[in-house]
Parts: structure tokens; C-alpha cells; sequence
């Protein structure tokens, strides 16, 4: 269990950190400015020429403007880490610190852009502020809305991902695809349960299941069944013409049918993965899944059973969103190093291509995984540049590689 003591500390740490830098960002130029002649080349007048030829050829803002090397992490504030729906002023710490993992991992200049109690024109604003950016990190944004938004951006012409369901889901993918390797099972062969129906779980059963992908670059596993709060989503089950993409999973999921609690779904399956609440699963239902079964357990701080109790009740590998157990199963590992790769290809879009390869080009980063060790370390920089090798050849190979 973790020790309030400590996170105490931390917490009092952080908000010393915070208080005596104001934030964790700044601007700096990367010209000098030290006399007239500097001001004339990089102002006036010598900025016209340049705007002149952007004018002419829009594409050339890649290689004239930072729009090259720089995104926005776009937030409401609707679903920022376990906090809820906190606004967009107080999602400012949260989208500094994604802002400085993009610059220490990829090398990316990101900036927060938190709009506060958006409505129908959310989409029209983040729209309107795409020029300047190379790409658009959605994030912190409540599910339904959240993919609503990301589906109404697709047309911008600059790769826009909401990370919380595409960085989760790419991660979980490669985690997945090790622990198949250390017990053994066949991916295309594994029956799974997904705890939770929000925006990761979402995603990570679209993935897992190529709903919605090209079938020529995503391998499906056998059956998924994925569980909200009120247990199995089949496709009797009342009300889920209210949500668009709940009805969507019980039309491509759960095709025996079943139906009852998580417990009732977990009987027999490989793979449990759980994005969802604390404490929800129990040792029983562990032991009620295929012999030596794989548990990611993925809610944070506390995940839906605690990896020493999975263990003792029979799961072969164990993973989690927390940094102080093995395997832990966490987006830094993807989005730097995806959104590096799509703004050195200055692609257009983020396809089903690219977030396939980075899934692999992650997993191919442990060349021997064992129970303890089915993912690299977050903190492992050689990650984001494999991952962004891939995504670039994967954003050639899918046609969305701006020629510059």
C-alpha cells in the first residue's frame, strides 16, 4: 500500500517546486538580439520576405516557423488525472508537466492550451489555433466528448490525438504482446476482459480488436469483453443507444453474448486489463481465469488489485500505471516519441500505421521480457527514438508524409 507519510512529502515538495519557478515553463529566443542587424533579420524588416514565401507555398511555415517542432496540449479540464472535472485554469500544472516531458523526451517545444467551461465551440477554437502548431495533443478531456472532439479535427491538416485513449492504448498493445511472449500464448488466441468503457478503455479495445483499423496493419485477438459500472456490455442490454460508443463496442465485442458483473466476465479469459476504479477485482476472480493469466491492473494511485495480491493468486505478469512496481504501463513511453515521429515526417494525421509500429517499436525495445519486465523503462531515452523512427517510416508508408 503506499505511505501517506510519503506522498505528504511529495506533495509539499511539489508545491515548493511550483511556487518558487511560477510554473515549470518558459519562452526563450533561439537567435540572439544583439544589435540592429539582429533585430532587422529576425523582425522587421527582413520577417516580410519570409511571410511572403509562407503566402505562397503554406508548407513552407515547416521550415521557416517553429510550427515545425511545436504542439499544443489542448485541455477543458473535464477528466484531469483522478481530480475529475477541475477546469481548465487548474489543469495548468498538469499540461506544464506533459509540456516539459514532450521537451526532455523528444525534444519537442509543447505549449498548454486550457480553455475553461468550453460547449459546442470547443472544436471551432481548437480549430482556429491549429496554424501555428504542427500537431494537437488532446488531453484531460471527458469521454463522450473526447471523441467527439478528436473526430471532428481529423481535417485540419497537422496529427491530432487525444493521448489519454491512443498513447494508453499503444502502450497497452506493447506490454501485451511481451507478456505473451513470457507465458508462452498466442496473441491472435487471447480471450480479454477490459475494466472500464471511458476513453482508454475505449480505445484499447478498438486497438486490441482492429475496430475501426485497416486489417492489413492490425492483428485482432480472439474476444474481448469489456465492463462498465453496470457490468458486461452486450448488445440487449437497455440504454446503450444513449451512447454512441458504447453501442459501437457491444456490436463488435462480446460476440457469445454474455452478460452479468466483471466477475462473471473474467471466468476463463487470458488477460484482464483494467482501466477503471480502485479495488474492483478480487483474488477469486483472478483465480477464476485461465491458468497463468496476464493482469494490468491500471488505475492510479490505487489499481484494481494490488500486483503482490494478483501474484499470490496465480497471475503470471503483472503490470501497473505506478512507477514503484515492475512493468509499469505508462503513455510517456509513447506519446514524445508518436509525435516525434509525426512532426519529423510533418505529417498530416496520426494513422492506424503509425500508432501500430510504435506499439511494436516499444515492445521490440526488451529483447528479453520476463514477468518482471515486459516494458522498458519510462525513463529509458533510446524508447522515444525507436518509437519515432517508426512512427516517420509508418507515416511514409501510410501517405501521410508532407512532402516539404
Amino acid at each position: 500500500m503506499p505511505d501517506a507519510t510519503d506522498r505528504d512529502e511529495i506533495y509539499r515538495e511539489s508545491l515548493a517546486l511550483h511556487a518558487r519557478h511560477h510554473g515549470k515553463l518558459e519562452i526563450r529566443p533561439k537567435v540572439p538580439l544583439r544589435n540592429g542587424d539582429d533585430i532587422a533579420r529576425a523582425y522587421a524588416p527582413g520577417v516580410e520576405e519570409v511571410c511572403r514565401r509562407i503566402v505562397k507555398n503554406r508548407d513552407l511555415a515547416y521550415r521557416y516557423t517553429l510550427k515545425a517542432n511545436t504542439i499544443a496540449i489542448v485541455t477543458d479540464g473535464s477528466a484531469v488525472l483522478g481530480l475529475g472535472n477541475i477546469g481548465g485554469l487548474a489543469a495548468i500544472p498538469v499540461m506544464e508537466g506533459k509540456a516539459i516531458l514532450f521537451r526532455e523526451f523528444a525534444g519537442i517545444d509543447a505549449f498548454p492550451i486550457c480553455f475553461e467551461n468550453y460547449e459546442t465551440d470547443f472544436v471551432d477554437q481548437v480549430r482556429n489555433i491549429a496554424p501555428v502548431f504542427g500537431g494537437i495533443n488532446l488531453e484531460d478531456i471527458a469521454a463522450p466528448k473526447c471523441f467527439e472532439v478528436e473526430d471532428a479535427l481529423q481535417d485540419i491538416g497537422i496529427p491530432v490525438m487525444h493521448d489519454d485513449q491512443h498513447g494508453t492504448a499503444v502502450v497497452v498493445l506493447a506490454a501485451l504482446l511481451n507478456a505473451c511472449r513470457v507465458t508462452g500464448r498466442k496473441y491472435e488466441d487471447l480471450n480479454i476482459v477490459v475494466c472500464g468503457a471511458g476513453a482508454a478503455g475505449y480505445s484499447i479495445t478498438r486497438l486490441l480488436k482492429c475496430i475501426g483499423y485497416d486489417p492489413l496493419v492490425c492483428t485482432m485477438v480472439h474476444e474481448i469483453t469489456v465492463c462498465d459500472t453496470q457490468g458486461i456490455i452486450h448488445r440487449r442490454r437497455e440504454g446503450l443507444y444513449r451512447n454512441k460508443y458504447k453501442f459501437i463496442l457491444s456490436e463488435e465485442t462480446n460476440r457469445a453474448g454474455k452478460t452479468g458483473s466483471l466477475a462473471d466476465a473474467m471466468v476463463g479469459a487470458d488477460v484482464v486489463i483494467g482501466v477503471s476504479a480502485p479495488g474492483i477485482i478480487t483474488q477469486d476472480m483472478i483465480r477464476s481465469m485461465n491458468k497463468d493469466p496476464i493482469v494490468f491492473a491500471m488505475a492510479n494511485p490505487v489499481p484494481e488489485i494490488w500486483p503482490d495480491a494478483a501474484t499470490e493468486a496465480g497471475a503470471a505478469v503483472v503490470g501497473t500505471g505506478r512507477s514503484d512496481f515492475p512493468n509499469q504501463i505508462n503513455n510517456v513511453l509513447a506519446f514524445p516519441g508518436i509525435f516525434r515521429g509525426a512532426l519529423d515526417a510533418c505529417a498530416t494525421r496520426i494513422s492506424d500505421e503509425m500508432k501500430v509500429a510504435a506499439a511494436h517499436a516499444i515492445a521490440g525495445c526488451v529483447k528479453k521480457p520476463h514477468r518482471s519486465h515486459i516494458l522498458p523503462s519510462i525513463l529509458d531515452r533510446s524508447v522515444t527514438k525507436a518509437v519515432a523512427a517508426a512512427v516517420a517510416q509508418a507515416a511514409e508508408s501510410s501517405g501521410c508524409r508532407r512532402a516539404i
